[in-house]
């Protein structure tokens, strides 16, 4: 990128946009977040608080945030535009970069899913558009909890597509570690193999570090990747290693008994005990999930390359019937998830 000072907005500042666009601010970079009304108002009168897994908590204070709910603000004067909206309003942000941006604007998608990059792209013809990837989680604080308080509840290094030089260099900063990768689609569906654990906390209600802790829900995490690898395999996809372990080893790793899973998965139990899944947070909100473009984009390849997924199919619709319902999280026991004929064990 030329040199200066550049611009970033946050185009959808949630739990990943407040936490992305916090450290950036902390660290002297140029950021507008773009917000809902809820968010806009919070961060206007009590600034945002920053925490972390490894025990930092920063706090930026009102006036060394630059915030609005109006896209017309946020979207014009930006060099760089993080897309950090759910992926079922991908098309609606487009369409607002399209209508605000500059033509010349670099949009870099940090987003769950395989297909939000494209899904930009076929909307913004002028600005150059990169895939990026998110490994950690992060949990937003209660409502009632003021200031409000965004906490990286894992670790990981956030991943961008190479192609623009300098990007990384900006955003590269405490607490946002971020590297780029050559080959982004195989990042992101190593990603989805394991969001697919996504759903299973959004049904069971525990918190991730105590769902994996649990071979039951583990086997059922297990036969997901399974089914997935299969379809990936049908249609010619690769995953990247993304957890430490090739992915063909994971489920493996997986059916581990609970006492060598967690000797073996430290890196992969280095969580917060309370963190849970943005699906669970979906689902207590009363809003969509997911669910389509995590194990629904598994199902569009195992259609199409005719390899079964029983588990995969059945794992979606309990989320939506959980969805349907607008009861939050239905609090499932595993032996409720899995489907007829039980859990493959080995």
């Amino acid at each position: 990128m030329a040199k200066g000072v550049k611009t970033i907005a946050i185009a959808g500042a949630g739990s990943i946009g407040c936490y992305v666009g916090g450290c950036l601010a902390l660290a002297g970079r140029q950021v507008i977040l773009l917000a809902r009304p809820r968010i806009d108002s919070a961060l206007r009168k009590d600034g945002l608080r920053i925490t972390d897994l490894d025990g930092h908590d920063r706090l930026i204070k009102p006036d060394g945030l630059s915030v609005t709910a109006e896209p017309a603000v946020a979207l014009p004067g930006a060099d760089v535009i993080l897309v950090t909206v759910k992926s079922g309003a991908t098309e609606e942000m487009a369409a607002l970069i399209a209508a605000h941006a500059r033509s010349d604007v670099v949009v870099v998608s940090l987003q769950n899913g395989v297909d939000n990059a494209d899904r930009l792209r076929a909307t913004l013809t002028g600005p150059r558009v990169l895939a990026g990837m998110v490994p950690f989680n992060v949990v937003q604080s209660p409502g009632s909890e003021l200031p409000l308080r965004v906490h990286r509840a894992s670790a990981g290094k956030v991943m961008i597509e190479d192609g623009v030089p300098g990007l990384v260099d900006l955003l590269d900063v405490e607490g946002l570690a971020a590297g780029t990768h050559g080959d982004m689609t195989a990042v992101l569906w190593g990603k989805l193999l394991l969001n697919l654990n996504n759903a299973l906390v959004a049904l069971s209600g525990l918190p991730l570090a105590a769902e994996l802790a649990d071979r039951r829900w583990r086997l059922i995490l297990a036969g997901q990747i399974d089914e997935a690898l299969a379809a990936m395999k049908a249609s010619g996809v690769e995953p990247a290693r993304i957890a430490g372990l090739p992915p063909a080893l994971l489920p493996s790793l997986l059916r581990l008994p609970d006492w060598l899973f967690k000797l073996l998965a430290r890196r992969m139990l280095a969580i917060d005990p309370q963190a849970r899944s943005s699906m669970w947070d979906d689902l207590q909100r009363g809003r969509t999930t997911e669910i389509g473009e995590l194990q629904g984009a598994v199902l569009g390849l195992a259609q199409k390359a005719g390899t079964p997924a029983p588990l995969l199919n059945s794992v979606t619709a309990l989320v939506r019937a959980a969805e349907t319902a607008r009861l939050g999280s239905p609090g499932l026991a595993p032996e409720q998830v899995a489907p007829p004929g039980g859990f493959r064990s080995a």
